[in-house]
Order: structure tokens, then sequence, then C-alpha cells
């Protein structure tokens, strides 16, 4: 599957499609239409009710998408925050620089300098993508959209660049609110803005965003503790260390064994986002890994750093990451602000440290309907889980007369009267209407027939196998319930 493919099957059944279409749109920029915003709020609640559970004292903040320019002074976003621009002597198009390179020498190049990439290109007789052309040596670009605020444009600020500085500007206050209590996470699901060169790869890399971000503030003299590391201690984590690239080999290690090599605070973390990964969004475990970035890699603040990615059509890609950030954003305002950012727990005042736990929601979609859709012999069907499929469950009378219509309408009723997300239909032959839900993957389809009207009976029909059985009403939401979390069908009713 291609991402040509992918982007016709989301615009054929209202996942997701370019943004301002009617006038030709604008790369980098998406629209979710109304299947891919119901699965983008399904899988934002399912990461507000998982890593919010983590901790009593992790909570989630709203913060503008515009920020001051000098907390990206602060934070180095003004001076660091950039991108390699190649540009062609003959045609004058601009490109990611490293972009250019991986397409033509089938290797990540992310992170290299403009000097290492400009030898790159002259080494590789690398040209332009478009024309052949001779590329200008590599410069930089910084990635951030400038606004001037005030008639007069008396503030300067700018579109966020990532959620994570709401997180670090609101500590001061929220730490007073909470009344003082380490470990503080605050958590934001909000947009982010960067101006991409060349965006590619549909909701890959974009231009505008949604992250979902876990700033978690502690005390750095206890990284080598949490309280719930024994629960995971057996646990094997899918790690690809950066001696292991040569070989392209993936280890399967305990975090007993991982704390060796990294605090346990880290590692506790790293196995709750893959509990999240494995066990909530039911991602195959062969197709998730994490990646630990080399020092010219990761960011000059980051002293650890994993990122969380997943293999699709492309390869494996960057979903989210886990990165140990230090002091160095508390740091950096204090230093700008003049604002003292230290805290005094347990008999000392030290400056917090802070783990960042980072995802792409748009990636994550986007992924998600790379690895669970398929084509079989008579139809083509996403595989979601329950968890994340744009409805829980489709409600059909099998033909539109007989009283039928009206019953199927009360069962949709009660259940979304339950919380249950209800698609209705009663046009067509029911096999169609079957095969339409299988084609934007919802779980469950639930008929009312004749038989219905004698003993209050319905079939619930299952995606995946396609096999049904016959429930009564009043144990449908039950039983509903219990399908979605994964119990097997023959087990909730007799078999049609």
């Amino acid at each position: 599957m291609n991402i040509d493919k992918i982007e016709d099957i989301a615009k054929r059944r209202g996942f997701f499609w370019r943004s301002s279409e009617l006038y030709g749109g604008i790369s980098g920029l998406y629209d979710y239409a109304h299947l891919g915003k119901l699965i983008k709020r399904k899988l934002e609640n399912l990461w507000r009710a998982y890593f919010l559970g983590l901790d009593e004292n992790f909570y989630e903040i709203e913060t503008p998408y515009i920020v001051h320019a000098n907390a990206l002074k602060a934070s180095g976003h003004v001076d660091s925050f950039v991108d390699p621009i190649a540009k062609c002597k003959k045609c004058g198009a601009t490109e990611r620089a490293d972009h250019i390179i991986e397409d033509q020498l089938k290797e990540s190049f992310e992170g290299s300098t403009a000097e290492e990439l400009t030898e790159i290109i002259k080494k590789h007789n690398i040209r332009c993508p478009k024309c052949k052309g001779i590329l200008e040596s590599v410069g930089t670009l910084n990635m951030m959209f400038p606004i001037e605020i005030g008639a007069n444009a008396e503030t300067k600020a700018y579109l966020l660049p990532e959620t994570a500085q709401g997180a670090y500007l609101n500590f001061p206050r929220e730490f007073e609110c909470l009344r003082k209590k380490m470990p503080i996470g605050l958590a934001i699901i909000g947009r982010a803005y960067r101006n991409e060169i060349s965006p590619r790869n549909a909701l890959i890399r974009m231009r505008e965003f949604t992250q979902a971000e876990l700033q978690i503030f502690f005390d750095p003299d206890k990284i080598n503790e949490h309280p719930c590391f024994a629960d995971v201690e057996d646990y094997k984590l899918r790690i690809f260390p950066v001696a292991n690239r040569e070989k392209k080999h993936i280890d399967e290690i305990t975090c007993k064994e991982l704390v060796k090599r990294l605090p346990k605070f880290y590692v506790y973390h790293m196995a709750m986002i893959q509990k999240f990964y494995l066990d909530i969004l039911k991602i195959p475990r062969d197709k998730f890994r994490f990646k630990e970035l080399s020092d010219e890699e990761k960011a000059f603040y980051n002293k650890y750093h994993w990122d969380i990615e997943l293999e699709i059509d492309i390869g494996f890609k960057e979903v989210a990451g886990v990165h140990y950030r230090t002091d160095h954003d508390l740091k950096g305002h204090e230093k700008v602000s003049k604002q003292d950012m230290s805290v005094f727990v347990d008999d000392k005042k030290f400056v917090p440290h802070v783990l960042e736990l980072s995802f792409g929601i748009d990636r994550n979609i986007y992924a998600m309907l790379v690895l669970f859709y398929e084509e079989e012999k008579e139809r083509a069907v996403f595989r979601f889980p329950g968890s994340v499929s744009p409805y829980d469950a489709a409600v059909f009378p099998l033909v539109s007369k007989d009283e039928l219509p009206e019953k199927a309408c009360e069962i949709k009723k009660m259940l979304r009267s339950l919380g249950f997300t209800v698609f209705y239909d009663e046009s067509g032959s029911i096999g169609r209407r079957y095969r339409r839900m299988d084609e934007i993957g919802v779980p469950a389809s639930i008929t009312v027939d004749h038989q219905t009207l004698k003993d209050s009976t319905v079939t619930l029909r299952d995606r995946d196998s396609m096999k049904q059985v016959r429930i009564n009403i009043k144990d449908l939401c039950m039983n509903l319930r219990k399908f979605l979390d994964g119990e097997e069908l023959s087990k909730l009713g007799k078999a049609v």
C-alpha cells in the first residue's frame, strides 16, 4: 500500500483530505472529514485516560497557540529550530536537503549538519529531483511562523512550534496550585505549527498538526527510582539501539535488564508507552519498536532520546518519542524572564528536570489506517480495534418496512443514550450495508429482523469473521461492550 492509495481511500470514505481543496489545496495542511474526526477524538480520549492515569498528580491544561517571542528565545527555538535546505541553481526549487539525499541513497540523514549534507551531495553527485540541476551549498531556514500582535505590531510572537512550551510557562503557577507535590505531570493536546520546506507523506509531515504531550517534572535525584517499577521489571521492550543500526536487529529486553543502561524512571515510562500501543491500540508487536537516537541526531538538550516507531508502508516511521530534557527548558525561561524556576521539596531547593512523552496524533492515525487496512477477495476492510473505530456499531433494519425501522431506531437511541457511537442505515440491501461498514472499520453490526418483533432478539455481526449470533435486546448493551473489549462473539449468543 502506498501514500496515494491511502489518500484515495481517505477521500472516498471520509477520513481526511487536503485543506482548501476548492482552491487547489495547501501543501502540508489537511482537513479531517467526519470519520477521521471520530477516530481522532477517540484516540485523544484514549491517550488522556491512559497517560493521565499513570499518576494522581498528572493533569491536562490548555494554552494559546500564539506564544511570546521571548518564550521561544528562552527555549532555543529562535536560534536553533532550523531545517537544512538545498536550492537548485537551475530551476530555483528549494527542498529539504536531508530528504533529497534520503530519497536517492535510501538512508536517513536527519540530524546531519548543513556542512555534512553539502559534502554528501557533492560526493554522490546528487541533483535536483525536479530538473536534475546542480544544487547550491546547503543552508538553513527557521521553521517557525512569526506573528505580529496589535495595530502597530507592538508585540512579537510566534505560532507554537511544539505544545510543550505551554507546560513550562505554566509550571510555576501549577506547582503552587497543586500543593507543591512532585512529580507533576502537565499534559497538553493541541496544535503545533512548523513551516516545513517540503511536507510529504500525507499526515506524516505536516505544517499544522496535533500533538499530545505529557511533561513530567521531577526531582533529578530520584531519576533512578519509580514506585511502580516492580510492576514492569520483567516486561520485555522492543528496542533498536544505535549499536544495532548496521545489522538492523531489534532486541527484546526486560526492563530489569535495560535499567543497566537507562534510569528506572525513564524505563518505566517506556514500558507504559509500549503497553499503550500493544494493549490499547492493538498494534502488532512486530510493527513496533523504540529507536535510540545518536548524539548527532537527538536534540542537544536531550540526555536520553528514544523514538517510538511503527512499521508502515514506507518503513519504520517515528510517531512518538520519550525525551529526558533535563532542566534545559526551565533554566532557559529562568534566564530570559528573570523569574526563579526552582522549587523547595524534601528540604532542598532545585530546578526540576523534565521527562517528555510526545505523540504525533496525525502520524498515529495515518499508521493505523495503513496497519489495519486489508483487501480480501470480496471486500476491503479496516480492522480497527473497537477502541478507535469511528463507530462502535451500526444498527440496521433488515428491510425498511413492517415496523422494523421503528424498532431499529429504538435500539439506536438506547445505545446512544448509554454512550455508544452508533451509525444507522436502512438504504440498500443488508449485504451492501455490511460491506459499507467493513470498509470504514465499524466492528459490529446489529440487525433488526422479523424475528426481533416476535422474541426481542437481534443479530450481532462481527466485522472480522463476518459471523453472527442472536442476542436478546435486554442483554445487547452488556454484550456489545464485552465484544468491543475483545470477548469472542461465540460466547455472547447463539450462532446464526
